[in-house]
C-alpha cells in the first residue's frame, strides 16, 4: 500500500510506517538538517530509508496532484511547538500550525485513511475549540475554509453541517494519548495520535492495547529480581528506591495472576551494550560522541536509569535542555549522546544523523519513537487488509 509521509523530521513515523509495510510515495520535510539525515542514510544503503523520495519543501507549497489516486495512508506528526508544554502555546495563532496543510493532504489525495500525531498538550482545555476544529475538519476535509473566513466561522460552519448532515461523516476519526513506554519504548513519551479511515472503506479499527506495564516492571524489580540478575546488579544496592513502590509490591504480590504483559523497558535496557563516550573516546560508533556540561536545576533533574526514560526535548525551552541527561550508578550526570537518544526513541542502530549535537537532538526530540508508530501503523494495515480480503476472494 502505498502512503504520503508529511512533516517527516528525523523519519520515526515514516519508518514505523515502512516496517509495518506501506511503501512511501512521497517523504515530505523542509528542514535541511534531517533531510541531509535521510540522505545519509540512503548512501550508506540503510534499509530504513532505502529508495525513499524525499522531498525538501514547505509543505504548504506541495502539489500532491502529481502522486496519483491511489494513496492508502496519509501520516505526519504536524509540528508540535505551537501545542507543547515548552512552547509559547500559541496554537492556531502560530505560524508553524500544520494541521491545515494535513488536512489539504487528506482533502486532495482522499486516501483510504490517515495518522496523524501531535504533543499530550494539544488535549488541554486551553486548546479545546482549535482541538474541536481539527477533529472537524479531518472528518469533513472537502469543507475546506473559505476565503476571508476565520477558524472560528469555519468551526462554526463545520458543526452546523455536522449536526444537520444524516449520513456518515467523511472521515471516522479517532483520537487517544498513547504512551510510548506502553508499547515496548525505553521512555515515558504521550502524544495525542488522530486515526481516521473513509467511511466508505468500512474498517473496523480501535487503538492497539498496551503491551507492556509498570506494574510488571515492579514484579520484575521486586518480588522475583529478575530485572537486576539480567544487568548483573545486585537487588541490595537500589534497596533505597523500594519504599517508594513498596504498597504497590504488595498489592502486586496478591494478585500475580493479573499481570500479562511484559515489563516496561527502561534507560538502563536502551543504553545496553554501549560503553561510556567519556571513558571510552575511540569506539567505532556513530553519533556517540561525549557532551559535556550536564547539570541539574529546577524541574530539569534528568531520567532515572531503572525506569524509562523522560521525554525527550526539543524546542523553545532550550535544546537540549534538562531533561535530555541520565543520572550515573554513581549520582553523576551525563548528557545522552545522539546514539542513546535515536535508542530510547527505537531508531536503528544502523541509521544516522546528520548535523550539530543541537540539531539532531532536536531532530530526535521531536520524533515518534519508531515502535509506537509501527504498532500504530500496523494495526492500520491490517484493518485496511480486512476489508480488502473479501474482494480478493470474489476475484
Amino acid at each position: 500500500m502505498r502512503s504520503v509521509e508529511l512533516f517527516a523530521g528525523a523519519g520515526g513515523l515514516a519508518i514505523g510506517m515502512a516496517n509495518a509495510g506501506f511503501q512511501h510515495a512521497a517523504v515530505v520535510e523542509w528542514d535541511h538538517d534531517a533531510c541531509e539525515t535521510f540522505r545519509e542514510n540512503q548512501r550508506h544503503h540503510a534499509h530504513a530509508v532505502e529508495g525513499w523520495p524525499v522531498h525538501e519543501v514547505d509543505a504548504r507549497s506541495f502539489k500532491f496532484g502529481a502522486l496519483g489516486q491511489d494513496i492508502a495512508v496519509v501520516s505526519g506528526g504536524p509540528p508540535c511547538q505551537p501545542f507543547s508544554m515548552g512552547g509559547k502555546h500559541q496554537a492556531q495563532r502560530d505560524d508553524r500550525n500544520m494541521f491545515p496543510e494535513a488536512v489539504r493532504a487528506v482533502r486532495e489525495l482522499m486516501p483510504k485513511a490517515f495518522i496523524f500525531e501531535n504533543v499530550k498538550g494539544l488535549t488541554r482545555k486551553t486548546f479545546a475549540s482549535y482541538f474541536s476544529h481539527i477533529l472537524l475538519q479531518l472528518q469533513y476535509p472537502e469543507l475546506a475554509r473559505r476565503k476571508g473566513e476565520n477558524w472560528i466561522q469555519h468551526r462554526a460552519r463545520l458543526e452546523q453541517h455536522h449536526s444537520a448532515n444524516k449520513g456518515a461523516a467523511t472521515y471516522n476519526v479517532l483520537f487517544d494519548v498513547l504512551n510510548a513506554a506502553d508499547y515496548g519504548v525505553p521512555q515515558k513519551r504521550e502524544r495525542v495520535f488522530f486515526v481516521g479511515f473513509r467511511s466508505d472503506v468500512g474498517a473496523r479499527w480501535s487503538f492497539p492495547d498496551p503491551t507492556h506495564s509498570e506494574d510488571a516492571l515492579l514484579v520484575s524489580k521486586w518480588i522475583d529480581g529478575s530485572y537486576w540478575d539480567e544487568h548483573e546488579i545486585s537487588r541490595k544496592q537500589k534497596a533505597d528506591v523500594l519504599p517508594r513502590y513498596a504498597k504497590r509490591v504488595d498489592l502486586l504480590r496478591s494478585t500475580p495472576a493479573l499481570l500479562t504483559l511484559d515489563r516496561w523497558q527502561t534507560t538502563r535496557d536502551a543504553l545496553r551494550n554501549l560503553p561510556d563516550p567519556e571513558a571510552v573516546r575511540d569506539h567505532g560508533i556513530s553519533n556517540h560522541v561525549f557532551t559535556p556540561g550536564a547539570r541539574a536545576y529546577v524541574g530539569h533533574t534528568g531520567s532515572v536509569l531503572d525506569e524509562p526514560s523522560k521525554t525527550l526535548k526539543a524546542g523553545y525551552h532550550g535544546v537540549p535542555g534538562g531533561e535530555n541527561m541520565f543520572i550515573k550508578d554513581d549520582g553523576t550526570l551525563r548528557y545522552f549522546t545522539v546514539r542513546e537518544s535515536a535508542r530510547l526513541q527505537t531508531f536503528p542502530d544502523e541509521y544516522e544523523f546528520c548535523g550539530s549535537w543541537s540539531q539532531t537532538m532536536r531532530q530526535l526530540g521531536n520524533a515518534v519513537p519508531v515502535k509506537l508508530a509501527e504498532v500504530v501503523a500496523r494495526s492500520v494495515a491490517a484493518s485496511l487488509d480486512a476489508c480488502a480480503a473479501p474482494a480478493r476472494i470474489t476475484n
